[in-house]
């Protein structure tokens, strides 16, 4: 393995683009794990939709169950798994809010139905039916019936601060490669870890 870069943002950026080359599906997939008050973890995979030296950034309704415990513990872990390149990155952080703005010009870049889900769908609360859900789009298909739909004031996005990165390499015999960066200050402490 070649040695890694000393900016983990060059070194994310390197493997992202490897995997956006190569792995078949949803190559931003990525676990986003988070606590509640209490300490119970809960874990879900959704999709990194832009990235930069602030953070890693998603979008969701910040009433759902992610929602709930981000707004307890604004900390959360992220995980990218790439069977087909046998990698993994691990990130740790903060968690922030997206600006308005950002939030706006994500969501009218979306398409006209996945707009009115976010209308439609009470995320992490009980559905009786699948029916329910279904005509609740209805609904919203009928108050918006063009292109104008405005962004729910409960959907945004989340920034993913990090203070730690973890970079996985699988090797032989199970002797995995690990490179670590960890924040100190406004430098990046880089060292390796046993497998």
């Amino acid at each position: 393995m070649t040695e890694a870069p000393t900016d983990p943002f060059a070194f994310f950026a390197g493997w992202f683009a490897e995997a956006q080359a190569h792995e078949p599906n949803d190559p931003n997939a990525m676990t986003v794990a988070t606590t509640n008050q209490e300490g119970h973890p809960s874990a879900r995979i959704v999709l990194l939709k832009e990235w930069d030296e602030k953070g890693f950034v998603f979008y969701t309704n910040k009433e759902s169950r992610k929602g709930d415990e981000l707004r307890e513990n604004p900390r959360a872990a992220l995980l990218f798994f790439w069977k087909s390149l046998h990698r993994q990155i691990r990130i740790e952080g903060a968690v922030t809010h997206v600006t308005d703005a950002e939030a706006d010009a994500y969501y009218t870049s979306r398409p006209r139905v996945s707009r009115l889900g976010a209308w439609a769908s009470i995320q992490s609360r009980p559905l009786a039916e699948r029916a329910v859900l279904e005509a609740r789009v209805a609904e919203f298909e009928a108050k918006y019936p063009g292109e104008d739909i405005p962004r729910p004031e409960y959907w945004s996005g989340y920034r993913i601060v990090p203070s730690y990165f973890e970079f996985w390499q699988d090797m032989p015999f199970r002797l995995h490669d690990r490179t670590v960066f960890t924040r100190q200050g406004d430098t990046w402490q880089v060292g390796k870890i046993f497998p």
